[in-house]
């Protein structure tokens, strides 16, 4: 059986290490060139074939609401980070494509983003970082 108050205080360390990293993380983010909630839109996007994507794909992978998304994907197609379609096989559905706009953005804050995570994560070894990604998977049920 697991201690409750172990599992309390892993709680509470987790929780403040995903805000603290976050919070220092997010600053790579200037909202005027692309938001956070942006780049996770461009993020699965771009990692998709001909950087198409369902839009209840890529609301499934955020952590708004599908209202908050809709709306969110509205603007960017305003701003011509991505272009949205009707979803042939989904009639109530749309396909979400980057443009070259939204790529080329997406590349170049997704090179800082990312340079910057490894920093923060560098005071963890190869082996932490990869006991630490298995940990989160179990702890997400993946």
């Amino acid at each position: 059986m697991t201690d409750r108050r172990l599992a309390i205080a892993a709680w509470e360390s987790l929780f403040r290490a995903q805000h603290e990293v976050m919070a220092e993380i997010s600053k790579d983010f200037d909202e005027d060139e692309l938001s956070g909630a942006e780049y996770d839109v461009l993020l699965t996007v771009t990692r998709c074939e001909e950087h198409r994507a369902r839009l209840r794909d890529v609301t499934a992978n955020m952590l708004i609401s599908q209202p908050s998304v809709s709306r969110l994907v509205d603007r960017m197609v305003a701003r011509g980070l991505v272009s949205k379609c009707p979803d042939p096989q989904d009639g109530r559905g749309a396909i979400l494509r980057a443009t070259e706009k939204g790529a080329s953005t997406f590349r170049r804050v997704a090179t800082v983003h990312g340079r910057t995570i490894a920093e923060r994560m560098s005071v963890l070894t190869d082996d932490e970082l990869s006991q630490l990604e298995q940990l989160t998977a179990r702890l997400r049920g993946v």
